[in-house]
């Protein structure tokens, strides 16, 4: 007979304690503390095989030189959004955590990618939906394939049974929270359910070099259900974003161990399933009959991408109190600083204004060079003047007014010279060297507030 005790475990970050507490010693959240029947098996704990097919990695030491990662190529998915949000393509024996909103396409994308690998054996495990319901939602999407296998299960010992006996090439599961294993007796979605199922599946990734795909379910925070150590344990986080009553979707990496964090890919949502965004510039420029005051192009950079994204503000006198400052998809905090340099080092009246700052698209940004352009959006619509239609800016903005220089210059105003602007709007510190002749696009010079206000309007 097994030996069963109870356990406390905290619902944040997965902290165990024999007793209950108020507050986590580890992460100091209050009220965390959740009691859990534990099973300790010591046999075949942690353990997926079962007496599989596939060959074991040779667990010997190496020297370092001796190691060659050449011998494992990436796996190129034909998606060149979730292919650059990866690093360049599927790592064998890689782990990856995809996360987000309810209804947002995370079933979507990993059933089409599945679809899409039509040369390579993938098996999806479907732990909320039965098979007819993936063959309905495969039937709207044009991609056919003879290598993707469906399995409707929730119990991760009889998941590996049939993984030994097709052996795949990839496994994605959908979704972790709904798995269970019967080394731990609590309820499945559970910190301890959750922390053993990803155990066993890392396992399983690392001992065979196939690549698993985890669909997570996220908290009304935004967070990844479960405990932290889930995010700790898996090799790359995704994050599907987007509204979901809106086309387009954003996916990007808050952790990648064999890529960079700063990708992200732009997918719009149709009946027939997502369809990767190869030019994201022409999506988030509104196409206007005439110009409005209060709108600029920003050229920012997105990991390697250049991105022209369009930022549209609103200042108008405050009639009820104390001025209101909101901002939709921009750092609230970078909207009162540069309000306070455009008042100091400008000139401009803003304390009883309300502003309303919005990024078209809906997307998130943080770039210090979209500085120019926030400022730009603020003077017209302040000054009541649209900003001309070829004009688009790259800078950022300092405490002192002036205009700080930004990094990889040359992609941004080629980007903007690609997209038909006739003018870019840079500090001339970031072009100091550069033969900007070479454009077609005039490239102005600027090194503060003034000489930027002085230009805005000229033609």
């Amino acid at each position: 007979m097994a030996k069963t005790k109870t356990t406390f475990f905290c619902q944040n970050c997965g902290a165990q304690s024999p007793k209950w507490l108020g507050k986590c010693s580890s992460c100091g959240e209050w009220n965390t503390y959740v009691e859990e029947v534990v099973q300790k098996e010591e046999v075949g704990r942690g353990s997926w095989k079962q007496g599989g097919t596939k060959e074991k990695r040779a667990s010997v030491p190496k020297r370092l030189q001796e190691i060659n990662f050449e011998d494992q190529p990436r796996l190129i998915t034909h998606d060149a959004e979730l292919d650059r949000v990866l690093g360049g393509g599927i790592v064998a024996g890689s782990l990856v955590l995809i996360g987000g909103e309810p209804g947002i396409g995370k079933s979507t994308l990993m059933l089409q990618i599945a679809l899409m690998l039509n040369q390579t054996k993938v098996l999806y495990v479907s732990g909320e939906e039965s098979e007819s319901q993936i063959k309905m939602r495969a039937e709207r999407m044009p991609l056919k394939s003879e290598n993707c296998y469906v399995l409707s299960e929730t119990n991760t010992q009889a998941i590996f049974q049939q993984i030994e006996a097709l052996d795949p090439d990839i496994l994605v599961i959908d979704s972790i929270q709904t798995l269970h294993s019967k080394h731990v007796e609590s309820a499945a979605g559970s910190v301890s359910q959750v922390r053993e199922c990803t155990a066993e599946l890392m396992k399983f990734a690392k001992e065979t070099g196939t690549p698993v795909f985890l669909v997570g379910h996220i908290t009304k925070d935004g967070a990844i259900a479960g405990p932290k150590v889930l995010e700790h344990m898996v090799d790359t986080v995704l994050q599907f974003e987007g509204d979901r009553h809106l086309t387009y979707r954003i996916l990007r990496t808050s952790k990648n161990r064999f890529g960079s964090t700063h990708e992200l890919g732009i997918y719009e949502m149709r009946a027939e399933g997502l369809r990767p965004v190869a030019n994201p510039s022409e999506i988030l420029l509104t196409q206007r009959e005439e110009l409005l005051n209060g709108v600029a192009i920003g050229a920012m950079m997105e990991g390697n991408r250049p991105l022209l994204i369009e930022i549209q503000s609103l200042v108008s006198p405050a009639t009820y109190g104390t001025p209101q400052r909101s901002s939709t998809g921009h750092d609230a905090k970078r909207l009162n600083m540069l309000l306070a340099v455009l008042e100091k080092r400008g000139g401009m009246r803003l304390g009883q204004q309300d502003v309303f700052l919005n990024v078209a698209g809906g997307l998130r940004v943080d770039d210090p060079a979209l500085d120019l352009a926030v400022c730009a959006s603020l003077i017209s619509s302040y000054e009541d003047t649209p900003v001309p239609a070829d004009l688009c800016f790259a800078g950022e903005v300092g405490l002192g007014g002036e205009i700080r220089a930004v990094h990889r210059i040359e992609n941004r105003i080629a980007e903007a010279e690609k997209l038909g602007f006739k003018r870019i709007m840079v500090s001339k510190y970031a072009v100091k060297g550069m033969d900007v002749g070479k454009y077609k696009i005039k490239v102005i010079q600027v090194s503060k507030l003034e000489e930027m206000y002085q230009g805005l309007f000229s033609k």
